[in-house]
């Protein structure tokens, strides 16, 4: 009986040992593991998100979504549990695991947690940044009007996230101008949401831009339009215009107003001027508050050269300048000259090889300026005729010291000396000098004594001696006057040339 025991016993331990060598020879088990981290993310509000799990040796192990900082549970495996309609999760079917996030806000910032729930539990970590581009609170910004010398504010308030830095310029590229203190800064920009114009003036008005950054695209700008308001003020271009009968002329005022002025043109005896076929008026704008007011006369006559005063009005005030149009009597290219029959008229009569026709006169020189015509002269060389009505003559002599003078009329009043000389006359009157003289009718050209050729011929240029053949000396004077409709008022220029030719 005792040795049945024995062997029983013995049976049972031999039993035990074999099942706990067996348990010795089996593999450990093996705990899960994350094959990368959990990333950071940086999203726009409003874009798509999603962090990626990746867990080797799960086995039947879970993988959990957590938002940290709240401790809500979002999703267990492929199971959402928050009720939130932007949260899903997927599964590849292998080692990873994601949780997508759609249409981002800003309160889904924060800390995000994957986790496997093995003893101890198994987590990592990723964090999100919500970001917001900038935006100008659509606020409308009091005291953007002002009279010169007054007070702006301009405020521009910006949201965002970062928090957006605030800069203003000026769009037209200019300075803004800052006055602290009796001091004056020019600067090229301002930051701040609160932008303070003091003492504006109208150089100031136009419009100031404030732009809104926080390095999250796109920056943002608003247009804030400051306008300074004052009373009409005018500058004349040219007081004095001057015009020939028959031309179109145009007269020109500088108007600076703010608010715009109503701009009228007037006749310096009142009488308002209306667009038609004789007037025409028109403006351009310069700048922010500066415009040019231009009138065209078309076809003047001689009741056109009056006064004419430009207007402007707004509701601060009145201003008006005065322009003053006269007369400008331009010389006719109308050119004609006689000579005695049987004789030649020849544009190169001065010409080194020309013989000697007639003895050289009597010096003389007069002259005589009245409202209509004026006469000149002068002795030396032969030469003179009589002219058509109209017209005004050319006296040339002093050939070789003294020979035969041509007459021909030109736009400019001449007055010739002993010599080489040329001489032109205008619709003024001259006296040809030399042996010889002439007169024409509603014109006068008077000389000294001598015979002259009559001949009809067009105006031609006559070309200078030279100097080597022909000694003496010449004189070249030079007369224009110009009339007005005011009065007898007249303009006289005279040039006189004197050489000597050696």
């Amino acid at each position: 009986m005792a040795s049945h025991e024995f062997a029983a016993t013995s049976l049972l331990l031999a039993t035990l040992l074999l099942l706990e060598l067996c348990l010795c020879q089996i593999a450990p088990e093996i705990m899960p593991e994350f094959l990368a981290p959990l990333e950071n993310h940086t999203v726009i509000q409003g874009r798509e998100v999603s962090f990626t799990c990746v867990v080797n040796h799960l086995q039947s192990y879970r993988v959990a979504w957590i938002k940290s900082d709240s401790r809500a549970i979002l999703a267990i495996h492929t199971h959402l549990v928050a009720h939130n309609p932007r949260l899903s999760v997927t599964h590849n079917g292998h080692n990873t695991w994601k949780l997508h996030v759609s249409n981002v806000q800003k309160n889904d910032s924060g800390t995000y947690m994957c986790q496997v729930n093995t003893e101890p539990m198994l987590s990592q970590m990723g964090y999100m940044t919500v970001v917001i581009p900038p935006d100008i609170m659509d606020e409308t910004s009091e005291g953007l009007v002002a009279h010169e010398g007054g007070n702006i504010k301009l405020r521009c308030v910006a949201t965002g996230s970062p928090e957006p830095n605030v800069t203003w310029k000026r769009e037209d590229g200019h300075k803004i101008v800052l006055r602290e203190n009796g001091q004056k800064k020019l600067l090229e920009k301002y930051e701040g949401e609160q932008l303070e114009l003091t003492g504006v003036l109208r150089q100031e008005m136009g419009t100031y831009l404030c732009i809104a950054s926080n390095g999250i695209p796109p920056t943002v700008s608003k247009r804030y339009a400051v306008n300074v308001q004052f009373q009409p003020s005018i500058k004349v271009t040219n007081h004095v215009v001057g015009a020939p009968v028959t031309k179109n002329v145009t007269l020109q005022c500088i108007v600076e107003a703010s608010p715009q002025a109503m701009n009228t043109w007037f006749t310096d005896k009142g009488e308002k001027l209306l667009p038609n076929d004789k007037y025409s008026m028109s403006e351009a704008p310069i700048n922010h508050y500066s415009w040019e007011m231009n009138l065209t006369i078309r076809s003047l006559d001689k009741g056109d050269f009056v006064g004419y005063v430009c207007s402007s009005e707004n509701a601060l005030g009145k201003a008006e300048g005065a322009v003053r149009l006269q007369e400008l009597e331009l010389a006719r290219d109308v050119y004609q000259t006689t000579s005695a029959p049987g004789t030649q008229s020849r544009p190169n009569d001065l010409r080194p090889n020309r013989k000697k026709q007639q003895q050289q006169g009597s010096k003389s020189s007069r002259r005589k300026f009245s409202q209509r015509h004026h006469d000149s002269g002068g002795g030396g060389g032969g030469g003179g005729g009589d002219d058509d009505d109209n017209q005004g003559g050319l006296g040339v002599g002093g050939e070789y010291d003294g020979g035969q003078g041509q007459g021909q009329d030109n736009e400019l009043l001449t007055s010739s000396n002993s010599g080489n000389s040329l001489g032109h006359s205008s619709t003024q009157t001259m006296d040809g000098g030399g042996a010889s003289g002439g007169k024409n009718g509603h014109q006068r050209v008077g000389g000294s004594a001598g015979s002259g050729n009559q001949q009809q011929q067009q105006h031609r240029n006559y070309d200078k001696p030279r100097s080597s053949s022909y000694p003496g000396s010449g004189s070249i004077g030079i007369m224009l006057r110009a009339t007005t409709s005011l009065g007898s008022l007249q303009m006289l220029a005279m040039i006189g040339i004197a050489s000597r030719i050696l």
